[in-house]
């Protein structure tokens, strides 16, 4: 069966997504900027023997997917800024349990409340924690609609695979655009069994399944596991996407929607004669980092871009060090006549020109 396009939004495609990844439960609580993402379940899920969810709150939400991803269903919650603060004990707890599940965060201007305005001010809570512990979870960046669908199903995948917790990274402007899809099933391998996961009196057999997070007398061994799961994920799952790398003397490092103000800037650029390359992570974590040392080898200068105070920017300075020139373009190039504040073409082909001067 060939696949299904229709036109629809960044937030409706992770829901045509995780159904088709089978995801059959949800659980989240209103939020702007992804509000269609549980009215989407709400209203599909029952088609598919799947059940929804409102909770009463993002903390019940994360302990509830918690529950869901123990007895090994697959199952997704979804937020916003505000909202992904309040999940992070509850993240912890999945971490501590070697659970596998998927969290969506659609990024909004913060810090606290802050705005509904379109934002990247996650990328660091995002990548470097999922509450205490120490612990990273996958964090996948869409850039698209159809990156939405894919990504999603690809959260599901690798979540299993290395029964750990998977975040889908999108902002604003990639959950509210609408673009055309296409709605399918992707294979992504084989998946090992859910012989750790709860079970009904019924399918035991007698065998005893017990899940703790509290491990005081193996603590030693239980980090040199995560340990090995951490070198397998970053040896095994790092994704990125190179334009114009072959001549590039300036390297433009953006992700998510920022890519795509990057890449037409990019593109208008390279009209006018500049060697300029785009280098996007589609992983943020495991961050790229050989990968952009490759493509970097021979710019004569970096630009991060990125619609927040410079976050990715750290991971891009540790990947290069201080080997090469890099320069930073965020938040503050905003236009503010639209109200809500949008990051525009023309101030990156600006720094573009300037650094290639």
């Amino acid at each position: 069966m060939s696949p299904k396009r229709i036109l629809t939004t960044g937030n409706e495609a992770i829901g045509y997504g995780a159904i088709a990844a089978g995801c059959r439960f949800f659980c989240g609580y209103p939020i702007t900027p992804q509000n269609e993402i549980p009215a989407f379940f709400a209203q599909e899920l029952p088609k598919h023997g799947g059940t929804f969810v409102q909770t009463e709150s993002e903390i019940s939400s994360i302990n509830m997917l918690l529950g869901v991803a123990a007895t090994g269903m697959r199952g997704i919650t979804s937020t916003s800024s505000p909202g992904f603060s309040l999940m992070q004990e509850g993240m912890s707890a999945i971490h501590a349990l070697q659970l596998p599940a998927v969290v969506v965060n659609v990024q909004r201007g913060g810090p606290g409340s802050g705005s509904i305005a379109s934002a990247q001010t996650d990328y660091l809570l995002a990548t470097k924690s999922a509450g205490h512990g120490g612990v990273k979870s996958i964090v996948l960046a869409p850039a698209s609609v159809q990156e939405c669908h894919d990504l999603v199903q690809l959260a599901f995948f690798l979540a299993d695979k290395h029964r750990t917790l998977a975040v889908v990274l999108p902002d604003a402007i990639i959950g509210q655009s609408a673009e055309l899809l296409e709605i399918s099933t992707l294979a992504f391998g084989e998946l090992p069994k859910k012989t750790w996961a709860l079970r009904g009196s019924a399918e035991k057999k007698g065998v005893r399944i017990v899940m703790d997070s509290y491990m005081p007398f193996n603590y030693g061994a239980y980090f040199q596991s995560l340990r090995k799961k951490v070198e397998q994920i970053e040896a095994q799952e790092v994704r990125f996407e190179g334009r114009f790398l072959e001549d590039a003397e300036v390297l433009v490092v953006s992700w998510g929607s920022t890519a795509r103000t990057s890449l037409e800037a990019i593109q208008q650029a390279r009209t006018q004669g500049l060697r300029v390359g785009l280098f996007r992570p589609i992983t943020l974590y495991p961050f790229p980092k050989a990968a952009l040392q490759a493509a970097a080898a021979q710019a004569k200068k970096v630009l991060v871009v990125e619609d927040n105070q410079g976050q990715m920017l750290y991971d891009v300075e540790w990947a290069l060090g201080r080997e090469i020139p890099i320069s930073f373009l965020g938040i503050e190039k905003r236009d503010l006549t639209s109200g809500m504040g949008l990051l525009y073409p023309q101030p990156v082909l600006d720094e573009i020109q300037r650094l290639a001067s």
